[in-house]
C-alpha cells in the first residue's frame, strides 16, 4: 500500500497530471481510493472516547447521595494524593498532611451504627470507596482499611458497649488512628492455632510478651489491637493497647518492594502491662478474631479491584498517546486484544465484589464467599497489572508512568489477609465438606 501511494504521488505531481489520472481512473477505483484516504485520516486523527473502567455502570447501583460522596473521594484522591503518590511511595514515607482531608470526607466507620458516631451507610458504598482510593494509591487504601476496617471492626465486633462508646467515636473522626497486630515473625497463615505472643492475667492486669510483624500504621497509630494467646486457657484474646505503653516498641520495616507508603512495623512486647478494661470483652477465641477478618477480607477484594482499575486506566491512556510505526499503539490488534482481556477481568471482579457487598448488607455473607472473592480479585489484579506493564514496554517500570507502583502493590494484596492457598482451603472445605487444613 505504501508503494501504491508513492507511485500515485509521482503520477499526480502537478494539476495536469492529477486531472489526467482522474480521467483515466474508473469510478469504482476512485471510491476505493477515497475510502482508503478516510481510513488513513481517521487512523492519524482518531476521535478518542473517554476512559471508562466502569464498563457495566456499577456506580449506577448507588443512590445519588452515595454517588456524590464517591465523587468527592475521587476528587480528593486526584487533587491531593495523585500528585504526591509516586514521591512518597519512592521514599517509603507516609504523607501525614492528607489525614486532615480524609477527616473532612468522613469515610471512616461508614457502616458503623450511628450510636457510636458511624454513618450507617451500606457495605456497597464502603467497597466502592475502597476501590476509588486504591485506584489512585493502594497504599493509602491500605492505611484506611487497617484503621477503619481491621482496628475499628475489632472494637465494634469484639468490644463491650462501653469500649465501643469510648474508642470508636475518636477513631471514626480520625482523631485517633488504629492498627491491627495479628501476624508474627514466625506465624502467618497459622495464626488460628500457632500464635506465640502470650498474655497472662494477674488480678486486673494482663502481661503481654511476644512480637508482631508487618503491622500497618503501627509506627504512628494511637491504638494497636494486639492478639495474644492466654497462658491460662490457650485461647486467643484481644487488647486495645496504646502505642506509648511501656514495654511496647515499634521498628519500621525497611526496604519493601510493595505498599512502600504504608508504615509497617515489627512490634515487640516485653512485659507490656495492659488493664482488664482494655481487653476486648467479646474476644474469647480465634473464632471471634475470624469475624473481623471475614468483614475485612471483602475490603481487600475491593482494594484489588481498585488497584487493577488504576493500572488499566493508566495503561489505556498511555496506549492512546504512545505512537509506533506512525500511529498510536491503541490501534493495533494485539494491543486491543490485551486491553479487552484486562477490561473483561476487571469487570468480572467488579460484579463479584458488588454481589459480595450486597450479601454483606443483607447479613448473609459467609467466610467462603469472602475468600472466593479475595482469591479471584487478587489473582486477576496481578494479571492485569502485569499486562499493563507489558503494554508499556520498558516505560512500564518507571514510577512516572503510574503502572509500576500498581504492579508492585498487587503482590502485597495477593498475600495479606489470607494467602490464595489458605483462602482456597476455606472455599474447598465449604464445597467438599472436608477440611484439608491438617
Amino acid at each position: 500500500m505504501d508503494n501504491f501511494w508513492n507511485d500515485l504521488s509521482v503520477k499526480c505531481a502537478s494539476l495536469p497530471h492529477l486531472l489526467a489520472f482522474l480521467k483515466e481512473t474508473e469510478a469504482e477505483d476512485l471510491l476505493l481510493l477515497l475510502d482508503q484516504a478516510r481510513k488513513i485520516k481517521k487512523r492519524k486523527n482518531p476521535k478518542l472516547p473517554p476512559i471508562n473502567a466502569d464498563f457495566y455502570d456499577i456506580q449506577g447501583l448507588l443512590p445519588e447521595d452515595d454517588r456524590k460522596l464517591l465523587a468527592d473521594v475521587r476528587q480528593f484522591m486526584l487533587t491531593e494524593v495523585q500528585p504526591i503518590a509516586n514521591e512518597y511511595w519512592g521514599k517509603a514515607e507516609f504523607p501525614f498532611q492528607i489525614i486532615s482531608g480524609l477527616k473532612k470526607l468522613n469515610i471512616a466507620g461508614l457502616t458503623f451504627d450511628k450510636s457510636v458516631g458511624g454513618l450507617g451507610r451500606s457495605y456497597l458504598l464502603e467497597g466502592m470507596i475502597g476501590e476509588e482510593i486504591a485506584r489512585t494509591d493502594t497504599s493509602i487504601c491500605t492505611f484506611w482499611g487497617v484503621h477503619s476496617g481491621l482496628a475499628m471492626n475489632s472494637i465494634d465486633l469484639c468490644g463491650s458497649d462501653e469500649q465501643r462508646q469510648k474508642f470508636l467515636p475518636p477513631m471514626i473522626s480520625m482523631d485517633k488512628i488504629g492498627a491491627f497486630g495479628l501476624t508474627e515473625p514466625d506465624v502467618g497463615s497459622a495464626a488460628s492455632m500457632g500464635l506465640k505472643t502470650t498474655c497472662k492475667r494477674d488480678g486486673d492486669t494482663w502481661t503481654i510478651n511476644g512480637q508482631k510483624k508487618w503491622i500497618g500504621n503501627a509506627t504512628f497509630a494511637d491504638y494497636i489491637i494486639i492478639w495474644a494467646k492466654d497462658a491460662a486457657d490457650h485461647q486467643v484474646k484481644g487488647f486495645i493497647v496504646d502505642r506509648e505503653t511501656p514495654g511496647l516498641t515499634t521498628e519500621k520495616i525497611e526496604h519493601k518492594l510493595s505498599l512502600r507508603t504504608v508504615q509497617n512495623a515489627l512490634i515487640t512486647l516485653k512485659d507490656c502491662k495492659v488493664k482488664e478494661e482494655r481487653r476486648l470483652q467479646k474476644a474469647n477465641s480465634f473464632k471471634d478474631t475470624a469475624l473481623v477478618l471475614r468483614k475485612t477480607r471483602a475490603g481487600v477484594a475491593w482494594q484489588a479491584v481498585g488497584c487493577a482499575k488504576g493500572a488499566y486506566e493508566n495503561t489505556l491512556a498511555y496506549t492512546m498517546k504512545r505512537e509506533q510505526f506512525g500511529r498510536p499503539i491503541a490501534g493495533f490488534q494485539m494491543t486491543q486484544d490485551m486491553l479487552a482481556q484486562m477490561l473483561s477481568q476487571l469487570t468480572a471482579m467488579q460484579c463479584m465484589v458488588v454481589r459480595l457487598s450486597q450479601l454483606q448488607d443483607l447479613g448473609k455473607i459467609s467466610d467462603e464467599q469472602a475468600s472466593l472473592a479475595k482469591i479471584l480479585c487478587t489473582v486477576n489484579c496481578r494479571q492485569i497489572t502485569s499486562m499493563s506493564r507489558e503494554l508499556m514496554g520498558g516505560n512500564g517500570i518507571l514510577l512516572s508512568n503510574n503502572v509500576g507502583r500498581f504492579l508492585a502493590d498487587a503482590e502485597a494484596l495477593y498475600s495479606y489477609e489470607g494467602t490464595k492457598q489458605i483462602n482456597s482451603l476455606v472455599v474447598g472445605r465449604a464445597i467438599t465438606g472436608m477440611s484439608a487444613f491438617t
